[in-house]
Order: C-alpha cells, then structure tokens, then sequence
C-alpha cells in the first residue's frame, strides 16, 4: 500500500469537482483499513466511498482514505428469507441488480441510486416508498480511534429520513465495513405506490408485476428524470424533501393550494422539493458551468468547469428563494466539504 501525495479527486466523485487531496490511499481489506488508521493515527483522516454524496469545495487537506472492499455472500438463509453481507466497496446499483439476479426481493424499489454500499446506512438512502431501513439487519465498522470493529444492530443505527445516529452520535468516529441485508425469497412485497410506478408499468401492458419489474420501472424513471454523473456531473438528489407539521402545512397550503405534498403521519406530511424548486423558477437555470437540471429541480449538475463554490452558491440561492416564497425551510442531502 503506497500514500500517493497532491492527488486529484476528480475521479472520485460523481460532480466530477477538480480537487486535490493532501494524501491518498486506497484500501481493498478490514485488516489494510486498521494497518492504515493505526500508522497514521495523527493524521487528519477523510473517509471516502462512492463519492456520490459530496460537493468538493475545496482541496482535502487530509489523508483520503478510499474504503475499495470487495465481496457479497450468503449468511444465512430459510425458506422465506435470505441474509446477504456485502461489503462496504461495491457498487449499490450493481449490488441491487445481483440481488435480483437471485430472486431476492427488497432492495428493487432503490435501483439506480449511485454510490457505494457501505455509505447506504449512513443516508439511510431510499427512493420510491422504500428506504434502506426496511431491509437493514445491522453493519460492522471499525473505529477510527482505536481500530476496534463493531457491530450495530438496526436498533442501534436510530434511521430517520435521510438520517442516521452515523451522522449524528457518532459522526467521524466509525469506517462502516460491510452491511448485512434481509431479503424475501418468495413471497416478495411489491411496492408500487410511490410516485410514476404504476404509470410505468402500466405504459409496458404489466399489471402483475415482479420485483424485476419494479426495478426496471424505477429505471426507466430515474434515467428519464436524472443525468448520468459519467455524462454530467451531479450527485442525485441534492435536497431533501422537507417534512413539515400539518398545522403549519394548512397555512401554507391556504395560500398555495396546488402544492403537493405526502401524508407521513397523523402530524406531519413531506412535501416535494423538486415541486417548490420547479415553481420558484430553477429549474434548467444555469449560472456558468453551474446549474439546475432540466429534467428534475432537485438535482444540481456540473456542466464542466464548475467549481464546489459554484455549486454551492446556487444551491444556497434556491434555498433562500424556497424560504421567503413558501416559508419553508429546505435542506441539503448532500455533504458539503
């Protein structure tokens, strides 16, 4: 294992940001990841997986480390269900795709989310009704301080939307390894409730849908409505959806009767932040090498030479538009660094 020195992230995430990190080093084990943190304990320390989640705005001065574990098995399995580990390296679409291959349903509903497996947990990524809570047994990850692995349980992982006690409690402190899903064998749920599902299927003459199916749906979508970061420089959605308390919602809605939104709870409902970001005039905006997709509001996308800054201050444009034209607050999924 060598440190390369000034090394370019360009390739390392999916904005396709020119940066340069002060050190970097990519490791392909459990055992290469503790040698590496245990011989560099005093060096400030940049976790780096997919690179599908990030807006680079800067160099990183810091050593990058590239989490490159490889591998999926089966741990357990019954009539019903089936447990898969997977590590912490591989790609989350083609680990979706493989599943399917198997017949293993659970994870269709989230086909097409870039990035990696080992950060799914962390975002407690979902899209289409389904999030990685639904399917999530627990994770190993070793801590950075100490090189000492643990495991957390689903219990232990406190999921919220597009939130976890990794992005909280123990932010920084924790590599996440691998993860461990429980997937149906038979007997599959189809969800296809959420968003233009049905309206897919029901444009290809499929009433009677399986979970490859459902995934191809989400497919077609995602392709329909999102740029290929290898062909434009995005990080998929860029905002959450903001969840709003219902009384507060009624006030708004009274003045913007056509806002959508989504009941979550007896309290709360979410409202689309594409649909906020769409009214208020972004979408297909473009500022430079800046923009705004033309396709989807939520995603921000690099057309070649923009800066992090750049990205940045569009971003913060729409969420002080957003705020003073409806009153509500809309925050970033992505992580600025």
């Amino acid at each position: 294992m060598e440190i390369l020195h000034n090394f370019s992230l360009k390739n390392y995430n999916t904005f396709g940001i020119e940066a340069n990190a002060k050190q970097f080093i990519a490791v392909h084990s459990v055992s290469e990841l503790k040698n590496v943190l245990e011989q560099n304990s005093t060096e400030k320390k940049f976790i780096l997986g997919g690179g599908s989640n990030m807006l680079l705005t800067k160099d990183v001065d810091a050593l990058v480390i590239h989490i490159d574990l490889k591998g999926k098995k089966v741990i357990q399995e019954n009539e019903d269900f089936v447990w898969i580990e997977c590590q912490a390296g591989e790609n989350w679409h083609e680990f979706v795709l493989w599943t399917l291959e198997q017949n293993f349903g659970g994870l269709e509903n989230m086909s097409l989310i870039p990035g990696n497996v080992g950060t799914t947990p962390v975002q407690n990524i979902g899209a289409y009704g389904a999030e990685i809570k639904d399917s999530f047994v627990s994770c190993e990850a070793v801590k950075i301080e100490n090189q000492e692995t643990k495991t957390f349980l689903k219990e232990d992982c406190q999921f919220g939307y597009r939130e976890s006690i990794f992005k909280n409690q123990v932010k920084d402190q924790y590599i996440i390894t691998s993860v461990v899903f429980k997937l149906t064998k038979r007997n599959h749920t189809i969800n296809t409730s959420y968003g233009d599902i049905l309206t897919e299927l029901n444009k290809n003459n499929i009433s009677n849908p399986t979970i490859k199916d459902v995934s191809n749906a989400v497919i077609a979508i995602r392709k329909s409505k999102l740029p290929d970061p290898k062909e434009l420089g995005n990080s998929g959605s860029f905002f959450k959806n903001p969840i709003v308390s219902k009384t507060e919602f009624e006030k708004i809605h009274q003045k913007f009767p056509e806002m959508k939104f989504y009941d979550i709870s007896e309290t709360e409902v979410k409202v689309p932040a594409g649909w906020l970001i769409e009214q208020a005039g972004f979408k297909g905006k473009r500022f430079g090498d800046a923009g705004i997709h033309k396709n989807q509001a939520l995603v921000l996308v690099n057309y070649g030479n923009a800066t992090g800054q750049e990205i940045l201050a569009v971003s913060k444009d729409i969420q002080q538009t957003i705020l003073e034209t409806f009153g509500i607050p809309i925050e970033a999924e992505v992580n600025v660094i």
